[in-house]
């Protein structure tokens, strides 16, 4: 029986906008899989984005719990969420976010430097990720010497260097061309696949949720449908 790596029980996210209520999220309940590839569909507006920030703890929910394996997520306070996202978390998001006045090389070590791992083995471990996404001949690139699939190869190895057992990509090629996507969802993909993570992607793009293992389609803050794409164990939905 495959094991749930998150479980998510009657998630609600509501915001006051004057004195109407906004209901972004309004009573999820779901699982999510160790090492399985978990698409969130949906348009815009349809909640998936404020779904994927809740359940890595950047936002908290309005009622609900989000656990990761026994840890409440929604009872952590800045300090211990910070703490959670870095041992636990990568994320992979569409602007790329990366520091400007760093390398490649630079960028990917930042979360070692959370982590507080040595100079040397951080190096190591970074020029390695660069070498898994085809970029050790950039590792003394800054950001604007890059292309944006390339910015996003790096974007990738940040995400990855950590092994994280979670990593979320919003709408990861959102910013590029038709054959880069294809290039970076098989590189995201097989990266998650390779260290056994569970990968959450979030996108309204109908061929990118092919790639999924499951496809949880959102509208107006609700799962509207849950579709498996591939054959997978017996779970309980209810672990």
């Amino acid at each position: 029986m495959r094991e749930s790596i998150i479980r998510i029980r009657d998630v609600k996210k509501i915001y006051q906008m004057g004195k109407e209520e906004i209901r972004a999220i309004d009573g999820i309940s779901m699982n999510i899989y160790q090492g399985e590839i978990c698409c969130l569909l949906g348009k815009s507006g349809s909640g998936k984005s404020t779904l994927l920030n809740l359940i890595a703890g950047l936002e908290k929910p309005t009622e609900g719990k989000i656990i990761f394996h026994k840890k409440y997520i929604e009872r952590m306070d800045e300090d211990q969420l910070a703490d959670f996202r870095r041992k636990y978390v990568g994320f992979v998001f569409q602007s790329y976010n990366l520091l400007p006045t760093l390398t490649a090389l630079e960028n990917v070590t930042l979360p070692l430097i959370f982590r507080g791992i040595p100079k040397q083995e951080r190096t190591e471990k970074a020029m390695e990720m660069l070498r898994a996404v085809g970029l050790e001949d950039r590792a003394n690139h800054k950001p604007y010497e890059m292309s944006g699939g390339q910015q996003q190869r790096v974007s990738i190895a940040r995400a990855f260097v950590n092994e994280p057992p979670v990593v979320f990509a919003d709408e990861p090629t959102g910013n590029l061309d038709t054959k880069t996507t294809y290039e970076m969802m098989d590189l995201i993909t097989g990266l998650a696949k390779k260290y056994h993570q569970t990968l959450v992607i979030v996108t309204h793009d109908l061929e990118l949720a092919e790639y999924a293992d499951r496809i949880v389609v959102l509208q107006d803050g609700r799962i509207e449908k849950i579709e498996r794409r591939k054959r997978e164990e017996e779970v309980d939905e209810n672990a």
